[in-house]
C-alpha cells in the first residue's frame, strides 16, 4: 500500500500537540524559528558562565552614576559649610561687646563717601591679674585712658589709616554727659581729656567736630585684650632696622626680622622714649605694627587653620568693645582692611603736625596743620585719592 503523508491539523504540531517544528503559528500570525546558539552548546537562557571571545560579566553589572556620587557630595559639602558658618556667625555675633551708643553723639556731621572706623587703645587693665601687670609693664592705674586713636577710612580709591595724636591740642565741644546729664562747656585740650571726660561717646564727638569726618563704627581694645589677640595669632612678624631698646615699655629687639608675642606687641606699640619723634614716632610704629596684624589675620594661614582662627576670633571678641550697630560682617571688612592700608594705593600716615611741641597750660601739646589737616579730611570725606602729606 502506497505511503500517504499526514498533515497536523492547523494549531497543531506534531503527534497533535503545539506547531511543527520549524512551522510556528501563534494566533494567527508566523515567526520563524532558530534555536539558540551558544558558545556551550545545548538550550536554555544565557549561562554566567557562557563565553564567547572575551568575559561580557561586566555587562550584567550596573555602572557607577558618577555624575550623581559627584552631585551628592557637592551638595553634603555645601550643606557642612553653610551650617558651620551660621553657626560661626551667631557664636561670633553672641561675644560681641556692643557698648558704645553712637545715637547720644550730637551735632554729627553728614555721610560722606565710603566708611569711616575709629579705631582706639586704651591702657584698660581690665582682665589682667596683678602677674600680668607686671610681666607686660603696664602699671597698676585704674580705669582706661585713650592711648591710641586712628581714623582707617575704607572707600573705592584705596584704604587709609590717620593716626591722631593723643596729645593733639584740639576743641573739646559742648557735650551732655551721659552718667551726669549736666552740660560739659566747649574747651580746648589735648585729644585724650575727651575719653577721659565721658568715654567713647564725647571721644568721638570730639574726632568728627575736630575733623569733620562722621564715624561709622568704633572699635576699642585694652592692654590685655591686644596682648591676646597676638597670642592666639602665633605672634607677629615685625622688621626692624635697627635695634629697638626702651626701658620703660620693655622693649628690647634686635634688628632685623622676628615674631614678637603679646607682652612683645604691646612693649613695642607702647614705646615713645628712643624716637626721636616721641609722640609721633610712636603713632607711626602702631601703623606699621596693625598693618602687620590686620595682614596676618586675613592670611590664608589663618582663615583656613581653624586652630587658628578660632582662638583669634574669640580673643578679638572677647576684647573688643564696640559700637551698638557693629555686625561681625563689618567688624571683619575692618580687618581686611587694615591690611589692605599696606597694599598699593593704600595710605598711612599722621594727620599733618604744624608743632609737636606746642606750649600750653595743660602742657606740651601736638598742634595740627589746620590747612593740610582740611585738605586731608576734605578727600577722606570725599573718598578721593590722598594728596595731602603728614610732614
Amino acid at each position: 500500500m502506497p505511503h500517504v503523508s499526514r498533515q497536523a491539523p492547523p494549531g497543531q504540531g506534531g503527534y497533535g500537540q503545539g506547531p511543527a517544528y520549524g512551522d510556528h503559528r501563534y494566533d494567527g500570525y508566523e515567526q520563524s524559528y532558530a534555536p539558540p546558539q551558544r558558545g556551550g552548546g545545548g538550550y536554555g537562557p544565557p549561562s554566567r558562565y557562557d563565553h564567547d571571545d572575551h568575559d561580557d560579566h561586566d555587562a550584567y553589572r550596573p555602572r557607577p552614576n558618577w555624575g550623581r556620587r559627584i552631585k551628592w557630595t557637592v551638595i553634603s559639602l555645601v550643606m557642612v559649610m553653610l551650617v558651620t558658618g551660621v553657626g560661626t556667625y551667631l557664636w561670633a555675633d553672641s561675644k560681641l561687646r556692643r557698648e558704645v551708643d553712637l545715637s547720644v553723639v550730637e551735632e554729627r556731621p553728614d555721610s560722606g563717601k565710603g566708611t569711616n572706623y575709629l579705631i582706639v587703645g586704651t591702657d584698660s587693665r581690665e582682665g589682667l591679674t596683678a602677674e600680668e601687670r607686671e610681666d607686660l609693664r603696664t602699671g597698676h592705674a585704674e580705669g582706661a585712658r585713650a592711648d591710641t586713636m586712628m581714623v582707617l577710612h575704607t572707600g573705592s580709591n584705596g584704604n587709609a589709616l590717620v593716626s591722631l595724636p593723643r596729645d593733639s591740642w584740639v576743641t573739646i565741644p559742648e557735650f551732655t554727659g551721659s552718667s551726669s546729664g549736666n552740660r560739659i562747656p566747649a574747651s580746648q585740650n589735648k585729644l585724650n581729656a575727651a575719653y577721659a571726660m565721658e568715654g567713647a561717646e564725647l571721644l568721638v564727638r570730639t574726632v568728627e567736630y575736630n575733623t569733620g569726618l562722621r564715624i561709622d563704627n568704633y572699635a576699642e581694645i585694652g592692654f590685655g585684650g591686644f596682648a591676646s589677640v597676638v597670642d592666639a595669632l602665633g605672634g607677629v612678624e615685625m622688621c626692624f632696622e635697627e635695634a629697638v631698646q626702651d626701658k620703660n615699655s620693655g622693649a628690647d629687639f634686635a634688628a632685623g626680622c622676628q615674631d614678637l608675642d603679646g607682652g612683645q606687641s604691646l612693649a613695642f606699640v607702647r614705646q615713645r622714649y628712643q624716637e626721636a619723634m616721641g609722640d609721633l614716632g610712636r603713632t607711626q610704629n602702631q601703623q606699621k605694627f596693625l598693618g602687620a596684624l590686620g595682614n596676618q589675620v586675613a592670611s590664608p594661614a589663618t582663615l583656613l587653620n581653624p586652630f587658628r582662627l578660632y582662638p583669634t576670633m574669640g580673643a578679638s571678641l572677647d576684647s573688643l568693645i564696640v559700637d551698638e550697630e557693629m555686625s561681625v560682617f563689618e567688624l571683619g571688612r575692618m580687618f581686611l582692611a587694615l591690611r589692605g592700608v599696606q597694599g598699593e594705593g593704600g595710605t598711612q600716615m599722621n594727620v599733618p603736625v604744624a608743632d609737636p611741641g606746642y606750649a600750653t597750660d595743660k602742657g606740651s601739646a601736638v598742634l595740627w596743620d589746620k590747612e593740610a589737616a582740611a585738605q586731608l579730611f576734605e578727600q577722606l570725606k570725599n573718598d578721593e585719592t590722598v594728596t595731602a602729606t603728614d610732614g
